[in-house]
Order: structure tokens, then C-alpha cells, then sequence
């Protein structure tokens, strides 16, 4: 097994056992529900803007698959203190990477990088993009449940 997927399923196996910013979030001024009927991930996120657009805080709550978890709880961490911009940057970029898009950026991603393994395997990718489809429907302030079945991952 190669360092990369080591660390892979560290992280994986680690951000499911342990879900970073999992729970509610009294005051939240934007929320979404997500669902991936393929696998039954459900997810609810939650996120805290201020006036200037930055992403103060964000939480989410659900069940799913190890993989759908570890994203939304990689996600959450990795949006802290950004702007509504960057976030939407961030959600194209994973978006791109993990549809295994040519030429795929990917400077804004950090650990998230981790998930690019899952563009070989067509199933995972509404897993592990769930939470990004949830968020951009959260900053977004659309009301129904975000389905994976609705579009391309």
C-alpha cells in the first residue's frame, strides 16, 4: 500500500470516528439538508456568516458512510474564517478534483486532497461530495433537500 492511501485512510477512518464540528448550531443564519439516496448519507449543515461574508462557524449532523462523514467533518474545518468567495472556490475546486476534471486545480484544498482517489470509484464521489453540494446550497439559502441524483457527483 502506497504512503498516499496510508494516510488516506488514516484520515478517513480518523475525521469518521471523530467528526470535527459535529452538532448543532444555535444562531446559524444559513442551513441546508442534503441526501445521497445511492448510499443513504443524510446531512444537515449549518453555517454562522457575519456581516462581512467570512464563514465564522459551521457545523453539520447526519449519518452516512465513513467517507461522506470524513468530507463534511474536512470540510467544516477547512471553512473556518473564510469568505463566502473562497468557500465557493474551495467547493469548485473539490468539485473538479474529485470528477477527476483535467487539469483540476487544487492549491485551496490542503488535506482535503486526500479525496482525489475517489474519481476512480463513481459511487464515492456522491459520498464524499455530499457536504460540498449541502454547503453551496447553504450559502445559497435553497430550501429543498440537495440530492446527489440531481446531478453529475
Amino acid at each position: 500500500m502506497s504512503e498516499f492511501s496510508d494516510l488516506y485512510q488514516d484520515l478517513i477512518l480518523d475525521h469518521q470516528k471523530n467528526p470535527r464540528n459535529f452538532g448543532e448550531l444555535p444562531g446559524a443564519n444559513h442551513h441546508a439538508d442534503g441526501y445521497n439516496p445511492l448510499c443513504g448519507d443524510k446531512i444537515a449543515l449549518d453555517l454562522k456568516l457575519n456581516g462581512e461574508g467570512v464563514i465564522e462557524e459551521v457545523k453539520f449532523k447526519g449519518s452516512g458512510c465513513a467517507i461522506s462523514k470524513a468530507s463534511a467533518s474536512m470540510m467544516t474545518m477547512a471553512l473556518k474564517g473564510k469568505k463566502v468567495a473562497e468557500a465557493e472556490k474551495m467547493f469548485s475546486q473539490f468539485h473538479d478534483m474529485v470528477m477527476g476534471k483535467e487539469g483540476a486545480k487544487t492549491t485551496d484544498l490542503g488535506k482535503l486532497k486526500v479525496f482525489a482517489g475517489v474519481r476512480d470509484y463513481p459511487a464515492r464521489v456522491k459520498c464524499a461530495s455530499l457536504a460540498w453540494h449541502t454547503l453551496e446550497a447553504a450559502l445559497h439559502d435553497e430550501k429543498q433537500v440537495i440530492s446527489t441524483e440531481d446531478g453529475e457527483g
